[in-house]
């Protein structure tokens, strides 16, 4: 089998994709466009699909822990479903933010005690982590935040944007690096902390993602803030959050490019051009062709990345890397393909394509662009890292 890991070939992914696609659709794609136009997040609408699809907000969390217990591959089934439901990337990024990249890392290195206080909130919804994705890209940017000693615990300066959930967050997983070189430290800060502002803050794309900003000014956090070792994030929790970011905030994009696609399809189904159907055009055939190779080709890049996690590891940072790299070029290259097939206003009455061609450019950019993820690959290939 030469994609070893494309839903529909793996026991229940292709079932957990098309349960989630369906309930997306009826319970987000109807208000997705409003939503994009206003710039909102509607924390009923979340709710909803939380209550709904269990594991939805921790389905990477052991079932112990309340939360949905599936596997990595079956994670990526569902946030490619909700891509393609909803199509709504700004939403869906915070639904993977919260399901994988705030969970994971709390999961493979907090304490006991942090746990059993975060994870059963954090699995129900009933809490919600916030991140900067910023904070993905591991070494590739200056640390904007830094972690000074004190008596008991520690002090944190800086300021970071881009943080998916922070106005709805009831905490902040922060790394920080220490200005004597000795290293950088992942932090769980509480919302509310001294020295922690919560600021607005939104780029122009991804409208539907609850966005903000943090300042923090002399922030007091206690010792028992840390996530994993002191002075070992560069080894720990950054390393983990890249691959958890280049591989689980692609696969709603997955989603996004099969609806694309099948939107295009039933176009070129229905519509004439010169008075002959618009299938008949071979043209129009190649275009489809060259969409469907793109899906095709990124979902297997995605969920063999994916199912690297499921052997109690993590992706090479080569296979995470490549899948983030073709997934943000392919969803470039089906959203202009539909856009030349169907036009920008797409017919469907949703704005999709619109939307997608907006978001699919900054996707590209956030969190590890080219310039990130292809010195890691051949970083990778000549046995550098």
């Amino acid at each position: 089998m030469l994609f070893p890991y494309s839903p529909g070939e793996r026991g229940t992914e292709g079932a957990l994709a098309e349960q989630t696609r369906e309930l997306a659709d009826r319970v987000v794609r109807p208000t997705a466009a409003d939503r994009d136009r206003d710039r909102s997040w509607d924390p009923a609408l979340f709710a909803e699909l939380a209550d709904a699809r269990p594991g939805l907000t921790g389905p990477l969390v052991p079932g112990r822990l309340g939360g949905g217990g599936l596997t990595a591959a079956q994670t990526c089934a569902v946030l490619q479903g909700l891509g393609e439901g909803a199509r709504d990337p700004g939403l869906a990024l915070a639904a993977a933010v919260h399901a994988a990249l705030v969970t994971v890392p709390l999961r493979a290195f907090g304490t006991a005690a942090q746990q059993r206080r975060r994870l059963p909130r954090m699995a129900s919804g009933e809490w919600v982590g916030a991140l900067s994705l910023r904070q993905t890209q591991g070494a590739a940017l200056a640390p904007a935040v830094t972690a000074r000693p004190a008596p008991d615990g520690w002090v944190l300066d800086g300021a970071l944007d881009l943080v998916v959930g922070a106005p709805l967050a009831r905490h902040f997983l922060i790394v920080a690096a220490h200005p004597d070189g000795s290293g950088r430290t992942a932090f769980l800060v509480d919302r509310g902390t001294a020295g922690l502002r919560v600021e607005d803050v939104r780029p122009e794309a991804l409208r539907t993602c609850p966005w903000g900003g943090l300042a923090l000014d002399g922030c007091h956090v206690p010792h028992d803030a840390v996530l994993g070792s002191p002075h070992g994030a560069a080894t720990e929790v950054e390393p983990l959050l890249a691959a958890l970011s280049w591989v689980f905030s692609s696969a709603p994009w997955l989603g996004v490019m099969r609806a694309l696609t099948r939107d295009a399809v039933e176009r070129v189904r229905g519509d004439r051009l010169f008075d002959r159907p618009l299938s008949h055009f071979q043209s129009a055939r190649l275009t489809l062709a060259d969409m469907a190779i793109q899906c095709e080709l990124a979902a297997g890049l995605l969920y063999r990345a994916a199912g690297q996690f499921d052997g109690g590891g993590r992706p090479s940072q080569r296979d995470a890397a490549a899948a983030r790299l073709f997934v943000a070029g392919a969803a470039r290259t089906v959203v202009e393909a539909a856009a030349g097939l169907t036009g920008p206003a797409d017919g469907t009455g949703d704005g999709l394509i619109e939307r997608a061609h907006r978001d699919a450019l900054f996707f590209g950019t956030v969190g590890g662009g080219a310039e990130v993820l292809r010195p890691v690959i051949a970083a990778c290939e000549l046995g550098l890292g």
